[in-house]
């Protein structure tokens, strides 16, 4: 028969099927391997060093845009490099690391195309290899985002409405992706390629003939696009109150990381727009610095929670986040109202506006920090508030009691309710009469 049956539907594998099923398996063993993550990284550097050269070549480096870029791109390919080579099976890993890679590709597809088309006419080789890619990487690096969210955090494919979101997303970027390597095609066979100053394809956003669909399709793609990750973020909601244990404290760091992102980044680009132009240069290292915190704390936050290291210090980081961020708001908000109410309304000197602003800010911001700190973790970090309640609930009994025997049982009682230690006693040296 060439088969040997084991029990009744069980059917035991021929010895050339076994041996195809374990070459296979040690085939895909060595493709998502730490060697294979290494390797990743010297090729995404490597892409960054090259993507530089040709950005400089063609006048397209800025120096604090290269800053940012080159930090933001660094820590996602560090957290993804980590998280690969500790769980090389988890494609977490590999999705932080294909997303900066393919903007670091896109990037220098771009700046590639304006040194070939606009400055050169097309002499130079790979020029057309560089406008096929330059369109597709950016859908491409989104999607893989979008597909790093929905697979969190053990890269395992989501049931119920967020795998139907995950399937939206795939269908949105491949359709997306095919049609901008058609248009980039078919300008290339026609001889009419044509890029604007930023190194952006003119035919993705005017398309004609054929192609004018994909203008319709582009429009309807981001609305979609937007709609299943608004689809999933709801959805979040259930899906926080149903996990427990290190589920919840992982979902906790993936909130807390987009929170971060979202104040931070906010924040640099509020600073930024309420600066005036001879302004923009002094607060541009400020800009830079808030930029790169925002667009950084989600990829560490998520390669903390995949990882899961120091997982309970997320409620200490939440509280303090957000207090910070509410006293800041705060106190900026009585800066610039005393500023105004002195120099509009009062009449008062520019110079004494800001002083008189500064003085208050300062005395305000320690008061203000501890009252905002203590609501707030009345909400986010409700161990350390229950905890200090309890330790100042012990302290005011402790002015009444004279019993040694009865201060000894209370406070094992305040300790036990407050750290709930494995075993605690108290020892009381009792001095010696004589």
């Amino acid at each position: 028969m060439g088969r040997s049956v084991r029990s009744v539907g069980e059917v035991q594998p021929e010895a050339g099927q076994r041996a195809v099923t374990t070459e296979v398996t040690e085939r895909r063993s060595r493709l998502v391997s730490p060697t294979t993550a290494i390797g990743l990284a010297v090729l995404i550097a490597f892409l960054g060093v090259v993507d530089l050269l040709v950005a400089a070549r063609a006048h397209q480096l800025d120096a604090s845009v290269a800053v940012v870029a080159a930090s933001l791109v660094s820590v996602t390919v560090l957290v993804g490099l980590v998280v690969a080579f500790r769980q090389p099976r988890n494609a977490m890993g590999w999705c932080l690391m294909g997303v900066p890679s393919l903007w670091v590709v896109g990037n220098a597809a771009s700046a590639y195309s304006i040194l070939d088309y606009r400055m050169r006419h097309g002499r130079l080789p790979l020029g057309a290899v560089a406008v096929l890619l330059q369109p597709a990487t950016a859908p491409a690096f989104v999607v893989l985002f979008a597909f790093a969210l929905l697979l969190f955090p053990d890269g395992v494919a989501p049931s119920g409405i967020s795998r139907w979101v995950m399937w939206t997303v795939a269908a949105i970027g491949v359709g997306w992706i095919a049609g901008a390597l058609g248009i980039a095609a078919s300008t290339i066979t026609e001889h009419n390629v044509h890029v604007d100053g930023g190194g952006n394809l003119l035919a993705i956003d005017n398309p004609r003939g054929a192609w004018a669909w994909w203008g319709v399709f582009q429009g309807v793609a981001v609305v979609a696009l937007l709609a299943s990750l608004l689809l999933w973020a709801i959805q979040q909601v259930p899906k926080y109150r149903r996990s427990t244990g290190d589920r919840r404290l992982q979902l906790k760091w993936l909130y807390g990381g987009a929170m971060i992102s979202i104040l931070f980044i906010s924040g640099a680009l509020g600073f930024f727009a309420t600066s005036n132009s001879a302004e923009q240069d002094s607060v541009g290292p400020v800009f830079g610095v808030l930029l790169i915190v925002g667009l950084a704390a989600l990829p560490i936050c998520m390669g903390v929670a995949i990882l899961k290291h120091r997982l309970y210090d997320i409620d200490r980081l939440l509280s303090r986040t957000l207090s910070y961020a509410i006293v800041t708001g705060l106190v900026v908000g009585v800066y610039v109202g005393i500023i105004t109410l002195t120099t509009k309304a009062l009449g008062f000197s520019s110079p004494v506006a800001v002083a008189a602003s500064t003085l208050a800010a300062v005395a305000l911001f320690n008061p203000l920090r501890v009252r905002v700190q203590r609501i707030v973790d009345r909400r986010f970090n409700r161990a350390r508030y229950d905890a200090e309640a309890t330790v100042a609930s012990f302290t005011a009994r402790l002015r009444d009691a004279v019993d040694l025997e009865t201060v000894r049982t209370e406070l094992l009682e305040v300790v036990n309710r407050a750290v709930e230690p494995a075993h605690a006693s108290v020892w009381i040296r009792r001095r010696e009469s004589g």
